[in-house]
């Protein structure tokens, strides 16, 4: 049976570590999104950032001031032999209402021919753009040959992602599975950080408009996106981790990813916030929750649910299927209804209402707060040989008691009480009880831990003898407080109980310390080094030395008899300087182990090494010369003797 239970609870704690890994750990708070808007809502300076701006806007939801302004800016700015041009005009044309575009017969030929293979993916995508937006007919099949050649040709994650959001204006007639399959390898390109994030290479730019174009598609042809519930929780995550964006057309794309996160036919994340601090009270009984997609905005729709709840410390659950209800845009639920005990609570909530929502089951900690009282506290001066009977004083508090309490090495100080709920009267445990005494003349404090017994009493008893050196036998009189904390205390006690009467033994007073001079030379420090090894006698010393050198004696006595030849040996300039370059470096050697470091005998050894090098490629030259030559009268003079 325990088994069981056991194995039971593993699983429910595996289960809540997956649903916590579904989270979004990031969203665009209302704060985010008014900061974005300023971003977006700057003067124009082309139309390539009015599109920015407008359209950044128009996703955000919010209005475009001064839409007759915009289009005036936006007829002046036009280029109609431009494609890009004709597309920025077109889409921020779109997004505000009574602005139309003058088209010619000449620019929508223009656009036309840009659909073609031949034709970059961003010419394509930002022509069948400008043409849709301006009503004019296209031959979508012919756009997806296009796309579909230039994919083989362009093949980058941009590029791609320009084709997804091309593809999303084609008629639904047009074969575009090909294209909606490039959703699926875009994917598998997606880099992940450590099962939080997942994001391209290219960075927040390209992440946030592939959200965007995989969501227009998917919705386009009413097919769910290949993406996980995870790896859309790690997109959310990867997109809006960043609250400062770089550039108009990062601010654009961000918009671009919110706007198709929180409204598209399959996936909405949802955002569950506490409402302030995840904290009730019995003066605020009710926990209230924020239920939002990812721009904040409230899912007025969705029914939620406490699954379960369980207390932390004991994991016993307090709560079930229970239903939070709405009140203008705030979900709540009055938990102080259950009486919980003080302490912290795991809620699993459960978000319904809407088959689209990811991330609708999420793990919030709830902080069950209440206030202490100090009850039943008895003061008393015990004698050690209990000659003299106890008296025990009872102190309300907060008040403090009318007489002190004198203790000497002959008598124990003791102090007992309990600590309770001030609402429903139960004895608490908080994490910090503490007595404090501090020297009312010295200033000195010393603080001991105040610990329950079996019964939930505090008790706390001061023997004066054994505890003098903590006090530094320091005699006198000394505030006793108690001080009390907890996270989950609304009142958190520090109360001065009463004086204190510490009396101990003359002669164990402690001597006045004396001043230290601190600025006087320190005794010297003599380091003893090992003594040197005695040295070999000489002549070991000298025999060695002739062994080393007996090769060198050898070469001469064979040269010797063999007879050197050293007719080759020319004196040229390189023939010279090499050889002395040679004895150079020997000589180097012999100085590098008497008197220089390595650093030192590098530098020379480049500037020797690098002339020997030259002459002898010089000297080695001369003799091939010479040597050829030789070979070649050696030739004609055979041939001469033949004829």
């Amino acid at each position: 049976m325990i088994r069981s239970k056991l194995f039971g609870f593993l699983l429910l704690s595996l289960a809540l570590a997956g649903a916590q890994a579904l989270t979004p750990s990031h969203h665009l708070a209302l704060s985010d999104v008014g900061r974005l808007q300023n971003l977006l809502n700057q003067p124009y300076t082309d139309l390539e950032s009015a599109y920015y701006s407008v359209v950044g806007l128009t996703k955000l939801g919010a209005a475009v001031p001064d839409p007759a302004e915009v289009c005036q800016f936006l007829k002046s700015q036009l280029d109609p032999s431009s494609v890009d041009s004709l597309f920025f005009a077109a889409e921020t044309s779109k997004a505000i209402s009574g602005c139309e575009i003058p088209v010619s017969n000449e620019t929508r030929d223009i656009l036309l021919a840009a659909v073609s293979e031949d034709s970059s993916m961003s010419q394509i995508h930002r022509a069948v753009g400008a043409l849709s937006s301006l009503g004019l007919p296209l031959a979508s099949q012919e756009v997806v040959g296009a796309l579909t050649a230039r994919i083989n040709k362009e093949d980058n994650v941009m590029a791609i992602i320009s084709a997804l959001q091309t593809a999303s204006r084609l008629s639904q007639q047009a074969e575009l599975g090909g294209i909606l399959e490039e959703i699926e390898d875009l994917t598998a390109r997606l880099d992940d950080l450590g099962g939080i994030y997942l994001q391209f290479e290219e960075g927040l730019e390209a992440t946030a408009l592939f959200v965007a174009a995989a969501y227009s598609l998917s919705d386009h042809v009413d097919m769910e996106p290949p993406l996980k519930e995870d790896q859309v929780i790690q997109l959310v995550n990867s997109i809006f981790s960043k609250k400062s964006w770089d550039s108009l057309s990062e601010a654009f794309s961000v918009a671009s990813a919110a706007a198709a996160l929180s409204n598209n036919r399959f996936h909405v994340p949802v955002v569950v916030s506490a409402q302030g601090p995840a904290t009730v009270s019995h003066n605020q009984p009710t926990l209230q929750l924020l239920v939002t997609d990812v721009m904040s905005q409230p899912l007025a729709s969705a029914n939620v649910l406490v699954e379960s709840a369980y207390a932390v410390a004991s994991k016993s659950t307090v709560l079930n299927q229970a239903p939070f209800t709405h009140n203008d845009g705030v979900f709540e639920l009055n938990f102080m209804s259950s009486q919980p005990a003080s302490g912290y609570y795991q809620f699993t909530i459960g978000v319904a209402g809407d088959s689209r929502l990811v991330a609708n089951h999420v793990e919030l900690k709830v902080k069950v707060s209440t206030e202490v009282a100090v009850t039943n506290m008895d003061l008393s001066v015990v004698d050690k040989d209990q000659s003299i009977g106890t008296k025990t004083t009872r102190v309300q508090y907060p008040s403090k008691a009318k007489s002190s309490f004198t203790a000497d090495s002959h008598q124990n100080f003791a102090m007992s009480f309990q600590l309770v709920d001030v609402n429903n009267e139960q004895e608490l445990t908080p994490h910090q009880t503490f007595v404090r005494l501090h020297n009312q003349k010295t200033g000195q404090e010393v603080v001991f831990v105040a610990e329950p017994d079996s019964k939930n009493l505090y008790k706390f008893e001061l023997d004066t003898a054994e505890r003098k050196s903590e006090f530094d036998s320091m005699s006198g009189t000394y505030s006793l407080y108690l001080m009390v904390g907890d996270a989950t205390l609304e009142n958190p006690i520090l109360w001065n109980v009463a004086d204190v009467v510490l009396k101990f033994a003359d002669e164990e007073a402690p001597v006045a310390a004396q001043p230290k001079t601190l600025y006087v030379p320190k005794p010297e420090i003599q380091h003893l080094f090992r003594e040197p090894e005695k040295k070999p006698p000489t002549v070991v010393s000298n025999t060695f030395t002739a062994l080393v050198l007996s090769p060198l004696l050898l070469l001469l006595i064979l040269w010797l008899k063999l007879g050197a030849n050293i007719t080759n040996f020319s004196f040229s300039p390189s023939t010279i300087l090499f050889h002395l370059g040679h004895a150079a470096m020997l000589g180097l050697m012999y100085v590098y182990w008497t008197n220089l470091n390595m650093f030192q005998t590098l530098k020379y050894l480049a500037i020797i090494g690098g002339v020997t090098f030259l002459a002898g490629n010089r000297m080695l030259a001369q003799k091939a010369v010479k040597r050829i030559a030789a070979e070649q009268s050696s030739r004609l003079a055979k041939y001469r003797s033949l004829r």
